[in-house]
């Protein structure tokens, strides 16, 4: 199974091929960093010294791709090259080994290369001072943290500061994320209430017209058609109204458009009036008191649907209409009668229902509604805050 090497970068090669050519150069003209009669220079001789130069090189091809391996190699053909005349450009590409190995090595690597460099140049310090006792030797100190501890120093400031603006962006990102998952919900909670409050405005309007416009359409009685037209005409009248106002909102939201399209609980008499001219037997209890706007609007559109419903789909018979407070919520109920209807019939989505939960929902309230025995009840229980003014 053959190794898979890997893949040196663009930059890693160029400084490799720069650092060998320099270093040939100053190995050309006879340039070293120490002089044959020094003790520490066992390889006596020029050609000792193109053997870790070629060695260091070789691994600034893997400053970036293998950091570790290549500062472990890279300190290896180091010491080779103190026991020679040594060349300044291997020790400067050591230097960039250590560099790049906090830079791109693995967090352990960019934690633990620092404190070994710094122990080490903390070494070099005290124990040849300690030995010897001249000035001088402190030298070898500075020397072994100019060549280890600084460029690890560095490489470890430089990584902090991509760490951190690498960081910056990550959260700016998911600001801009979060930001636009508020703005998309946003959105799509204002097009829910105003999908609810155009199905309350207008159903009731449009299923009237719908069920007097079937009944014209099969009685051949010229007085039950007028009458049937006249009830068209009013509710068709009614729903242009009531579309031309939540238009004018959608168009402008301003304060003193508001109050059109909020309607209050001392409007439930006209209401009631209307379903009565639509055909409805419809009775109203309310004993609901001053409550909040919120769970004003909701039980008067609440109301409105179920009425809406009752002219849909309701057989013939009383519809009754009940607001009263109970246990710090207000209690919506309409009855109206549940089976066989003999008369035309408007066609229905389940849309109101899902309203009518909805609006409760979002109030923390809830929201019932089936057959009980004879009678299709449609009950909602909407909290009122503490804090209210009374009744």
């Amino acid at each position: 199974m053959a190794v898979r090497l890997p893949r040196p970068h663009r930059f890693d090669v160029v400084a490799a091929v720069g650092g060998l050519l320099g270093g040939v150069l100053l190995w050309g003209i006879g340039l070293g960093t120490r002089p044959a009669d020094e003790p520490l220079v066992l390889l006596d001789g020029r050609w000792p010294v193109l053997l870790p130069l070629l060695a260091m090189a070789g691994c600034e091809l893997l400053r970036r791709a293998a950091p570790r391996t290549a500062l472990l190699t890279g300190t290896a053909a180091l010491t080779l090259d103190t026991v020679t005349r040594g060349s300044v450009v291997t020790l400067i590409m050591f230097t960039d080994l250590v560099y790049a190995a906090v830079l791109y090595g693995t967090p352990a690597t960019a934690r633990r290369v620092p404190w070994i460099t710094g122990l080490l140049t903390v070494a070099a310090t005290v124990v040849p001072f300690a030995l010897w006792r001249v000035p001088e030797a402190l030298l070898i100190g500075v020397a072994v943290g100019v060549v280890s501890f600084a460029p690890a120093s560095t490489g470890l400031i430089v990584r902090n500061h991509r760490d951190a603006a690498l960081a910056a962006r990550l959260r700016a990102e998911q600001t801009a994320l979060l930001a636009e998952m508020d703005r998309a919900q946003a959105v799509t909670a204002e097009r829910a209430r105003m999908a609810r409050e155009l199905h309350d405005m207008v159903a009731n309007h449009l299923s009237a017209i719908a069920i007097h416009s079937t009944a014209a359409l099969s009685l051949d009685d010229p007085d039950t058609s007028r009458q049937a037209l006249s009830v068209i005409r009013e509710n068709s009248v009614a729903g242009l109204a009531e579309m031309r106002r939540l238009i004018g909102i959608l168009r402008d939201g301003s304060g003193d458009r508001e109050p059109a399209a909020a309607p209050t609980l001392d409007g439930l008499g006209d209401l009631v009036e209307g379903a009565r001219a639509n055909g409805l037997d419809v009775t109203l209890r309310a004993d609901h008191g001053t409550v909040p706007t919120p769970v004003e609007l909701a039980a008067y559109r609440i109301v409105q649907e179920s009425l809406t419903n009752a002219l849909k789909h309701a057989s013939a018979g009383p519809v009754a209409v009940t607001l009263a407070r109970r246990d710090g919520a207000l209690d919506v109920r309409v009855t109206s009668p549940y089976g066989h209807r003999d008369g035309p019939r408007a066609p229905g989505s389940g849309a109101g229902l899902v309203g009518m939960r909805e609006r409760a929902t979002l109030l923390g309230g809830t929201f019932t509604a089936g057959p009980e025995d004879t009678s299709w009840t449609v009950r909602a229980s909407l909290p009122i805050a503490e804090g209210d003014p009374p009744e």
